[in-house]
């Protein structure tokens, strides 16, 4: 895996896309909510790709798994927080069916590089290096 910025991660992207998503579905919710439900979507939405880009900081292939796993928990938390706006019908079921099923897809994503990551922690030692003939 090969990736020189953090932009090249696939998790990051989507992530990024999901914030964007979140931000604009929430700026016409009540106002005595800015403090409440609004902030803390918004806050758990912005740590997703915060979390894959301080995991991907990391010198350890088991910091950056933290890093996934802590940012699926906020996944998992921004899910909630929408399924709670729908329910107050601050969010239309169309609105609400979006997030969601970006915030899915979010999670498979993140879900496949950690398992992907992990592979490389389990791979023993020279474990893919083709050897020559000969040798």
């Amino acid at each position: 895996m090969s990736v020189k910025s953090i932009e090249d991660l696939i998790a990051w992207q989507k992530a990024m896309d999901f914030v964007v998503e979140v931000y604009h579905s929430t700026r016409n919710w009540p106002r005595e909510e800015l403090y409440g439900l609004t902030s803390q979507l918004r806050r758990s939405a912005v740590s997703v790709p915060s979390n894959i880009a301080e995991g991907q900081g990391r010198f350890s292939t088991k910091e950056f798994l933290n890093h996934l796993s802590i940012s699926y928990g906020s996944l998992t938390e921004s899910f909630t927080q929408i399924k709670i706006a729908r329910r107050l019908n601050y969010l239309e079921e169309e609105q609400s069916a979006e997030l969601a099923s970006r915030a899915d897809e979010v999670g498979r994503i993140i879900n496949g590089l950690a398992r992907k990551l992990e592979a490389k922690i389990d791979e023993p030692a020279g474990r893919g290096k083709r050897r020559r003939t000969g040798e």
